[in-house]
C-alpha cells in the first residue's frame, strides 16, 4: 500500500502547485484570477459485480476509493469542458464462505471459485493506475464551487497490484494469509461513468466494459460502482 499513498501524495502536492499558480496577491489581498478547475476528485464507492454466476457467493459490503488530479479544459465560453488527468483506483469485494484458487496448473487453469468453512473474512483487492476522460456541465462557470455539475465520460486503468486476504481461526488463533498476483485479470479496465452534483459533492456511477477477468481464465463478472465523492481546487 506505500506506492499507492505515495501517488496519493505526489496528486495532492501537484494540485497545491496548480492552485498557486491561479491565485495572485495584491496589496496584502489574494484574488482568484481563474475559475476552479476540479483538479482534485476523490471518491468512496460501493463496489460490485453484475453477470455473476451462481457459483460465486459475494457477502459484506464490498468498497472502494478513486483519487485523481485533472485537468479541466473549457469549450470557449459555453457551460461546456473536457478534462483529463490520472489517479489511482481500489476495490474490494468480499467472498462468502468462499476462496479463490490461483494455483490450478497446466494449460486449462483458471481461477475457481471454491466453497469453504471457517472464513471469518475473504476478500479480493485491485488497485488500477487510472486516467479519466470527461465532457463537464457546469451550471455556474464563473465560480464551480457552486450550482449545478454533471459529467461524461471514460476511465482506462492498467492493473498494478491485486491480492487476496483471507481471515480464520486455529487452536483459538486468528491466521491472516494474504495471496498477491494479478494471474487471470485482464490487465486494462475501461469504465463508462456518469456524475451529478452541486457544488463540491457529486454522485458518481460506473460501470466496466471489460469483464474482470481474462476470457477463459475465469467468470466474465462485470464490475460497477456507485459512490460520492467530493471535487474542488
Amino acid at each position: 500500500m506505500k506506492k499507492y499513498f505515495a501517488i496519493l501524495a505526489l496528486l495532492i502536492i501537484q494540485s497545491s502547485t496548480l492552485f498557486a499558480q491561479d491565485v495572485v496577491g495584491t496589496d496584502s489581498k489574494i484574488s482568484i484570477q481563474k475559475p476552479s478547475r476540479d483538479f482534485v476528485m476523490l471518491e468512496l464507492l460501493y463496489n460490485g459485480w453484475t453477470n455473476k454466476p451462481d457459483t460465486v457467493h459475494t457477502g459484506g459490503l464490498g468498497r472502494g476509493f478513486n483519487a485523481f488530479l485533472c485537468y479541466d479544459f473549457p469549450i470557449k465560453k459555453s457551460h461546456f469542458s473536457f478534462a483529463t488527468g490520472l489517479g489511482i483506483n481500489v476495490n474490494n469485494i468480499y467472498l462468502d464462505n468462499q476462496k479463490i484458487v490461483n494455483t490450478d496448473t497446466g494449460s486449462a487453469a483458471v481461477a475457481r471459485f471454491k466453497d469453504t468453512s471457517g472464513l471469518s473474512k475473504y476478500k479480493l483487492t485491485t488497485s488500477y493506475l487510472t486516467a479519466p476522460f470527461e465532457l463537464r456541465f457546469f451550471g455556474n462557470n464563473e465560480n464551480r464551487n457552486k450550482g449545478f455539475k454533471a459529467a461524461i465520460g471514460l476511465r482506462v486503468g492498467l492493473l498494478v497490484g491485486a491480492h487476496t486476504k483471507d481471515k480464520y481461526s486455529v487452536a483459538g488463533s486468528t491466521i491472516v494469509d494474504k495471496e498477491n498476483t494479478t494471474r487471470y485479470l485482464n490487465k486494462w479496465e475501461f469504465t463508462a461513468t456518469a456524475r451529478i452534483g452541486y457544488g463540491n459533492f457529486y454522485l458518481i456511477g460506473a460501470y466496466n466494459l471489460t469483464p474482470m477477468y481474462k476470457e477463459g481464465s475465469g467468470p466474465q463478472m462485470v464490475p460497477f460502482s456507485l459512490g460520492i465523492g467530493i471535487s474542488g481546487l
